[in-house]
């Protein structure tokens, strides 16, 4: 099994488990050992899903705007948390690949791995709510089709995804390209950085 199978099935998994309750408040029930890969990536889906519906929520036309900020903060704090959740999962390959001698002309890629993977975590989610809508008997027959053109597309863009990450990896282990992990450095979330909240000292 690949990486991005085993990741691809995970994300799966999280979102199936999510969709058994469909409650953003839902305690994540991560069948995966703490401190493994596979937990991580649990848990990274599992976040980019409740994220995905508290952004449906937030869209509400007639949300109580006291709520909206609510619920803009705990945006915040999830893009946060999944942030820091991408940084342990590259820490993993950083680790993993600790060892490999880079070949004299070795390159680097323009994302690291964890954030190749952060994306095929969403499109899990794209895939499963836009067949979840071709699926729809309230649509209409244009909607359906639509969204099942839209699905094909999806479906192709996971294939090809999966390939390139998978070949990212493999070029990693075998010293064609290297990596480094980057913090993202977030300043508007930092007291220290963030003129708005370290004027407020």
């Amino acid at each position: 099994m690949t990486f991005t199978e085993l990741a691809d099935t995970i994300f799966r998994r999280a979102i199936d488990d999510y969709h058994r309750t469909d409650d953003v408040d839902a305690e994540m029930p991560c069948p995966y050992d703490a401190g493994t890969i596979e937990a991580d990536l649990y848990r990274k889906n599992w976040i980019d899903t409740v994220q995905w519906h508290l952004e449906d929520i937030i869209r509400d036309p007639d949300i109580d705007p006291v709520e909206a900020l609510a619920l803009k903060r705990r945006i915040d704090r999830s893009n946060q948390d999944r942030t820091d959740l991408v940084e342990t999962i590259d820490s993993y390959f950083y680790t993993r690949f600790h060892d490999i001698q880079p070949l004299p002309d070795a390159t680097i890629n323009t994302e690291s791995p964890a954030w190749a993977v952060d994306r095929l975590s969403i499109l899990a989610l794209k895939i499963f709510h836009m067949k979840e809508q071709m699926e729809r008997n309230d649509a209409t027959l244009e909607h359906r089709q639509t969204c099942g053109r839209k699905l094909d597309v999806l479906l192709q863009q996971r294939t090809d995804l999966s390939m390139a990450i998978d070949q990212l990896l493999d070029d990693i282990a075998a010293g064609r390209k290297y990596m480094r992990v980057y913090k993202q450095m977030k300043m508007y979330n930092d007291v220290a950085t963030n003129p708005i909240l370290y004027g407020k000292k």
